[in-house]
């Protein structure tokens, strides 16, 4: 199974590459638009500032490959919210695959109180579709100040101050907000689940 992990300066890169090794695979990191057509599997990942990173897409084509993907593409954290419409963060316009916009925690949240960012451990539920198939709510990785809110794309659920979307899917294209890398045995089967979907 060709994998390509989608390298564009703007990816926690490295530990993703591991977490599919533990699995067995390998993954290759890559720019190339004619790697990146040909994989079987893509993953999309992001750390950073989304303008920044949607910069850097723009710089190297990939904002016009992306959506025009036709293979499983698993945006992780930044990556799944470069997918959306746009981000509150930098007035950035986004990818356009996931119907939403992404926001920042506190203005729109009622509880006012919350640490920005969210860091640590959270509860995901209300899980739907191939991504956690076999699978029932536990707790994965978060750390992130900016959110995509509940839509029709939201294939699972998470709190913090209000519920959000912690998971899309639309078509072959599939996001988590929370990191599945480094969250333990249900992150690995979360990622084993989209190499077999």
């Amino acid at each position: 199974m060709k994998i390509v992990i989608i390298n564009y300066g703007a990816g926690n890169i490295q530990s993703i590459k591991f977490a599919i090794k533990r699995l067995g695979y390998d993954a290759v990191l890559s720019n190339a638009v004619d790697e990146i057509r040909n994989a079987e599997k893509i993953i999309f990942p992001g750390v950073g500032e989304a303008s920044s990173a949607m910069k850097k897409l723009r710089e190297s084509g990939l904002d016009k490959l992306i959506p025009t993907l036709k293979q499983p593409v698993l945006g992780i954290c930044l990556g799944m919210q470069l997918m959306c419409n746009g981000s509150e963060e930098g007035n950035t316009k986004g990818l356009g695959i996931f119907d939403v916009d992404v926001v920042k925690f506190g203005p729109h949240t009622p509880e006012r109180s919350l640490k920005i960012p969210q860091i640590g451990w959270n509860k995901i539920y209300d899980l739907k579709g191939d991504l956690f198939q076999g699978l029932t709510e536990d707790y994965v990785y978060l750390v992130h100040s900016f959110y995509a809110s509940l839509c029709g794309d939201t294939i699972a659920i998470t709190d913090y101050g209000l519920p959000y979307s912690a998971a899309l899917q639309k078509d072959n294209f599939y996001g988590t907000q929370f990191h599945p890398e480094k969250s333990g045995e249900y992150g690995s089967a979360i990622l084993e689940n989209f190499l077999w979907v």
